[in-house]
């Protein structure tokens, strides 16, 4: 059985690469453990979606990427390699067992939020109320901002990992000269600066269409160009970094299981968390070993299913703070192979073809391009 890619956190993560900004922006107390150079001001453009084994060998559609990637080196997202804890730990340089934003769905004051949607009347400070690296870089005095969707402005999210920075909202419409015009008027502002960009779309042409689509390498191929001219217009003592929060597996239809179809998978199960490719199980008191033992028998090679005591002791999350470890699930079922586990719980996830969450190389490594 293949072994599963365990983040090296404080080492080579997006945990990390705040932290290490930070550290050449002359902020006390942290270490460039990303080597990154020296520079006044950072550019941090994350695409949702981009992996480093993904981008691998698309010259023909993303060419200034794949220069950029020749002199590069791949870091990890953290696990779950999934949108909104690899933004948690970007914006916050925690480890996912210290932010406990613990993946797309999971358990929280007794069912379960999805961090992506949010619910009603629930504040991201009280999920997550811990300084974020633009709190404390403004408190520096560096100026932060952040180019995002316009709608994303007060989001459960956005107040988990990002607050701190200036918002500086775009519409859905935008140009990408619109983006580019307000990204490069933000890195100017000040003596010091970092400047946050998130661009989406990748990932919903994955999602939709799959990584071996047209679709897919079409947004590849506009987001080269975005990136080349977002280079072209940064003053050149500016330093750009891209990078990604997750890569993505495309799965076929016949290596789909619902779980609910199945009585010895969905036993003492309560809650289904998590994504296809990493289901967070929560379980009854004292079931665990059963509920374990009963997953792989069924799936075998084809999964990694652990215990969270045992998959916090493997390094999966980091250091977990106690407080937080319950949002973790009491069993984690992460897929080796090509397969995903659906639950009738989440039927959207029904039309997904490109999928992610687990501890592949696809899914967790993603690029640290420097420009």
């Amino acid at each position: 059985m293949t072994q599963p890619l365990v983040p090296a956190y404080g080492a080579s993560t997006l945990a990390d690469l705040l932290p290490s900004i930070a550290t050449v922006l002359g902020l006390p107390g942290r270490d460039n453990v990303l080597t990154l150079p020296p520079a006044q001001r950072f550019v941090v453009l994350l695409v949702d979606g981009l992996g480093w084994h993904l981008l691998e060998g698309r010259e023909a559609q993303a060419p200034f990427l794949c220069a950029l990637m020749a002199q590069a080196r791949p870091i990890t997202a953290g696990v779950p390699s999934t949108t909104a804890t690899s933004i948690t730990s970007l914006g916050t340089g925690l480890t996912p067992g210290q932010h406990g934003v613990a993946g797309y769905t999971f358990r929280y004051g007794g069912g379960l939020l999805n961090a992506l949607l949010w619910q009603s009347g629930l504040s991201g400070l009280e999920v997550q109320p811990q300084l974020t690296m633009f709190e404390r870089l403004s408190k520096a005095g560096v100026r932060c901002a952040t180019v995002t969707p316009a709608r994303f402005q007060g989001s459960g999210l956005t107040t988990c990992a990002l607050r701190g920075a200036d918002f500086l909202g775009v519409s859905e419409q935008a140009g990408a000269e619109r983006r580019v015009a307000l990204t490069v008027q933000a890195a100017q502002a000040g003596e010091r600066s970092l400047v946050y960009v998130y661009d989406r779309n990748l990932d919903h042409a994955g999602h939709r269409a799959g990584v071996a689509s047209a679709a897919w390498a079409g947004e590849l191929a506009r987001i080269d160009r975005f990136a080349q001219s977002l280079r072209a217009a940064l003053p050149d003592e500016a330093r750009l970094i891209i990078t990604g929060d997750h890569g993505m597996v495309d799965v076929p239809l016949e290596q789909r299981l619902t779980i609910e179809q199945h009585e010895d998978l969905i036993a003492d199960v309560q809650l289904v968390g998590g994504e296809g490719r990493l289901r967070q199980l929560y379980v009854r008191p004292a079931t665990e070993a059963a509920v374990q033992a009963r997953w792989v028998d069924r799936l075998g090679a084809d999964a990694w299913v652990l215990t969270r005591e045992q998959a916090s002791e493997a390094g999966w999350f980091g250091a977990l703070a106690p407080r937080l470890a319950d949002r973790f699930g009491d069993v984690l079922v992460a897929m080796a192979g090509p397969g995903a586990l659906m639950t009738e719980t989440q039927p959207n996830e029904y039309t997904l073809v490109g999928m992610h969450g687990s501890l592949t190389a696809v899914e967790l490594t993603v690029p640290l391009l420097i420009g």
